[in-house]
């Protein structure tokens, strides 16, 4: 069992904010000449690339059985429909708004984390997730109407990842973080191919599976390496950090997003928007400082 180093953890999740905006980015790019079946299935068959030849070569283990075995397999479909649902999202929504709206997550993993593993959340830390949450509804543009039901893709991203989160959670401490995405990729990799061979001949538009080439192939390749390492850092954190303690970390994810789809896309946030992007950085910012000060005060001090 692994002790909980909560500023450690934090610092591996803000590693995943900065990653994982990038590979939503190329698969919002990709995602106008692709299918939806072959981005999933390449960020998946990438993962299980890397990490396969990895483990060999560290001798880490990756066998599991009973419980863990069980977990995996759910996170693993979790997993599968939540990256599924981001990408349409950015079909239909700016980068920055998909991760926005979808950022209702970090809010049901808190009442997940207090309720369902019944960690201790003070009310600092409930504090912490109201104003970040605030500032998620400033950024978020009232764009329902134009878009229609597209708009809701990203709150399904919102609860699928927090279960997603929450089973991550039950098993971080029982298995090596690099095993546990290499039995994932594997897994995903081997129930989505069938399914895009069956797409592929039923003539299914988003499941078919194509061949990509040249700049299409690297950019491809970019999303599954990006996608691995950004959820080897997630997985990490949650191995020294309780999920209510991270999930207002998460918030900063919006800003990075925001600066790549102007980058990009050449989406520029209006002012409101640009203080929504302060006052998740702020509520972010609270809870790194907040962590250390815990740390050094030692266990024994009340949580806030």
């Amino acid at each position: 069992m692994t002790q909980d180093r909560p500023v450690f953890g934090i610092l591996l999740m803000l590693g995943f904010c900065v990653l994982a905006p990038l590979g939503d980015a190329m698969a919002k790019l990709l995602g106008e000449t692709l299918p939806l079946g072959v981005l999933v299935f390449v960020r998946f068959a990438v993962q299980a690339a890397i990490l396969i030849p990895l483990i060999a070569a560290t001798g880490r283990v990756w066998k599991m059985r009973g419980r863990v075995l069980r977990l995996t397999a759910i996170r693993t479909a979790l997993h599968i429909i939540g990256i599924a649902a981001m990408f349409s999202a950015l079909q239909y929504l700016p980068l920055a708004d998909a991760v926005a709206i979808a950022f209702v997550m970090p809010f049901i993993m808190l009442l997940l984390g207090k309720y369902v593993l019944g960690e201790q959340v003070g009310p600092r830390r409930v504090a912490a997730c109201v104003v970040g949450f605030v500032g998620t509804l400033l950024v978020i543009k009232p764009s329902f109407a134009e878009v229609g039901l597209p708009a809701l893709l990203p709150l399904i991203v919102a609860v699928v990842f927090s279960l997603f989160m929450l089973v991550t959670r039950q098993i971080a401490k029982e298995i090596d973080p690099v095993g546990l995405q290499a039995v994932s990729g594997v897994m995903a990799t081997v129930a989505l191919l069938p399914i895009l061979l069956l797409g592929t001949q039923a003539e299914v538009a988003a499941l078919t599976l194509v061949l990509p080439t040249g700049d299409t192939l690297w950019l491809l390749l970019g999303i599954g390496v990006l996608g691995t390492c950004a959820h080897l850092l997630m997985t990490w954190s949650l191995r020294y950090a309780p999920s209510a303690t991270l999930a207002p970390m998460q918030y900063l994810e919006i800003p990075v997003a925001t600066l790549i789809g102007w980058l990009i896309f050449h989406d520029l946030p209006d002012g409101i928007a640009a203080l929504g992007i302060v006052i998740t950085i702020c509520a972010g910012l609270y809870v790194i400082l907040h962590e250390r000060a815990s740390a050094r005060s030692g266990p024994t001090e009340t949580p806030a």
